[in-house]
């Protein structure tokens, strides 16, 4: 098959600026539906789309115009790079542009996995009539939710500044480009990506001067707005939805950093979405991945998922393909024989067709927080128990951030290394950390879908962080994490209106673990873990109640936090247990 490639387009945005465009398209005298992906990365990365992406060249076999554009102030685009600022109007006005080509059939849809799958989500949120579908991979429809906050409140922190450094790097060799002097930078740019201590271990928080100044948005903005306020709100598509009438394919991973907003985006587009096709027409496909190559494969040093469980073995391009002939070419028996949802259940590790999330028929059991003394490390008395419990015990523990309990594995965006899937053992000997274990299970029981705990605690302070992790503990001893939350204290009635809590008064607060599917097998125990840090995944609480971001180290509080559980203050895990 022929094509023709031009490179360098010059697109005109609504205020004059000009967006690099490079478009590839079949050689043919007929109208094609055009594919579009925007991205900050520079569109001529092909092999750095990342494995949910579809094979261009078989979208462009099967009768699609790829485009590709670098978003504004990146790489040969026009203006200042400013992230998500001009992503709504930038995207709306290149689909109205593309539509418009005398090549184009007047259909367009939007592909592309994380930043790529947000600028989707703003382009979707204009309404643009020539945008027809959406494919966002491992994105988010609520930028503050994921990536850069998280639904408790804490500051993604990892994330945050690996990805700034990573964008001032560029930034910075765009300034060099330009003819400016920045030999002192790029080395120092370089180091702290190689050495993720060197951004993650700072305070305050917020000063990180290269970050400040080839990316300030990300101090400025993403950090200097830690409560969900109007400026959020306004970028979150989600809260958008009447106005959204595009159906979309969400691609998400069970170790993703967007997994929460990947299945929230899917749920609230189903309900809310501006038009009954739109509604009707969302699709879901999660496998075990993080939001790393090497999560790709579904192979974490501490668990492998098997061969069925890479994104290659996945076949992520089919499932797209068959969803933009739906929409794009109008094929109404497109998605013939195709499930609304595809999941891959982790423990019995195989792929499963289901008609929607969360499963029809899912029974949301408590398991309760329990034992007959403290929970205090793997080697306490903490017992988790689908019985209500009839005692009263409160754990009590230090939470210090001058020793945060470290990250091991989950929905981390560890660029360059392991994520996911990792045993939490290492952990498990900590005074800090409370552990509740279920007996050894004598039959399988499936925990598929979102994943909750309520806890009843207290503190010796205004402020602080409680954390939650579902873990799977196999056979031979490994502790292997599922999923995981956090609540910030003063978030723990709104986003966007914090409040203080007055010291010793008990609160009732739930702590949302996103989601998981697994089988925990015969043999298997099930594995509940509370603290207050989950470092650098999320940002260590100062406990002052302060500005956390603009504070030292050394100006930091130790909490006396407690966990109240028992009869009287039922605290609890709730699992979504299903039968298959």
């Amino acid at each position: 098959m022929k094509f023709e490639v031009t490179s360098d387009v010059r697109v005109p945005m609504r205020d004059g600026t000009t967006l690099s465009t490079s478009i590839w398209r079949p050689d043919t005298d007929e109208p094609v539906p055009a594919l579009l992906m925007r991205t900050p990365y520079g569109k001529e990365m092909l092999g750095a789309l990342g494995a949910s992406s579809p094979n261009f060249f078989k979208l462009l076999r099967h009768g699609y115009a790829v485009v590709f554009q670098d978003c504004r102030g990146t790489f040969d685009s026009a203006g200042v790079f400013e992230p998500h600022a001009a992503d709504r109007d930038d995207g709306a006005d290149t689909v109205s542009w593309l539509a418009e080509q005398h090549w184009c059939s007047g259909s367009v849809g939007m592909w592309g996995p994380s930043y790529l799958g947000m600028v989707q989500w703003r382009a979707a949120a204009s309404a643009t009539p020539a945008l027809k579908a959406i494919a966002p991979g491992v994105g988010s429809a609520d930028l503050y939710r994921a990536p850069w906050h998280s639904p408790g409140g804490a500051l993604s922190l990892d994330c945050s500044l690996g990805w700034a450094t990573m964008m001032s790097l560029n930034e910075a060799l765009r300034a060099r480009d330009q003819g400016a002097d920045v030999a002192e930078d790029l080395p120092e740019l370089m180091a702290r990506l190689a050495d993720r201590r060197l951004l993650n271990e700072v305070t305050p928080v917020a000063d990180q001067p290269l970050i400040a100044k080839y990316l300030p948005w990300m101090v400025d903005v993403a950090i200097g707005h830690p409560d969900r306020d109007e400026y959020w709100q306004e970028l979150a598509a989600v809260d958008q939805a009447p106005s959204i009438t595009t159906p979309a394919l969400h691609i998400g991973g069970w170790y993703d950093l967007f997994i929460g907003e990947t299945l929230h985006a899917y749920n609230e587009m189903k309900a809310r979405a501006g038009s009954a096709e739109a509604r009707q027409g969302q699709r879901l496909i999660i496998g075990p991945w993080s939001h790393n190559p090497t999560g790709f494969l579904g192979y974490y040093p501490d668990r492998s998922f098997g061969a069925a469980a890479s994104m290659d073995a996945a076949m992520l391009t089919e499932p797209q393909i068959a969803f933009f002939d739906r929409w794009l070419k109008g094929q109404e028996d497109a998605l013939d024989g195709r499930a609304p949802v595809r999941l891959f259940v982790m423990g019995i590790d195989r792929w499963r067709d289901e008609p929607d999330w969360p499963l029809p028929g899912t029974r949301y059991k408590p398991y309760y927080l329990d034992g007959d003394g403290p929970a205090n490390t793997a080697a306490g008395s903490g017992r988790l128990s689908a019985g209500e419990p009839t005692g009263e015990f409160t754990d009590t523990y230090l939470y210090d951030p001058r020793r945060p309990v470290p990250s091991l594995g989950g929905t981390m965006m560890n660029m360059g290394g392991y994520d996911g899937a990792a045993d939490q053992r290492p952990v498990h000997g900590r005074d800090d950390v409370l552990v509740f274990v279920t007996d050894v299970l004598d039959e399988p029981v499936e925990v598929t879908g979102p994943v909750s705990a309520t806890l009843f605690v207290s503190s010796s302070v205004v402020d602080t962080d409680f954390t939650a992790k579902l873990v799977d503990v196999h056979p031979d001893g490994r502790a292997i994490i599922l999923c995981a939350g956090i609540q910030r204290m003063r978030y723990r009635n709104s986003l966007s209106t914090p409040e203080p809590m007055t010291p010793g008064e008990v609160y009732e607060i739930e702590i949302d673990l996103i989601a998981t599917a697994d089988v925990f097998l015969p043999g298997h125990r099930i594995m509940v873990e509370i603290s207050s840090s989950n470092f650098p995944r999320y940002d260590r609480n100062s406990n002052t109640g302060g500005v956390i971001a603009r504070e030292h180290l050394a100006d930091m509080a130790t909490a006396v936090n407690h966990l109240h559980r028992g009869a009287e203050y039922p605290s609890r895990v709730v699992l979504p247990v299903v039968r298959r």
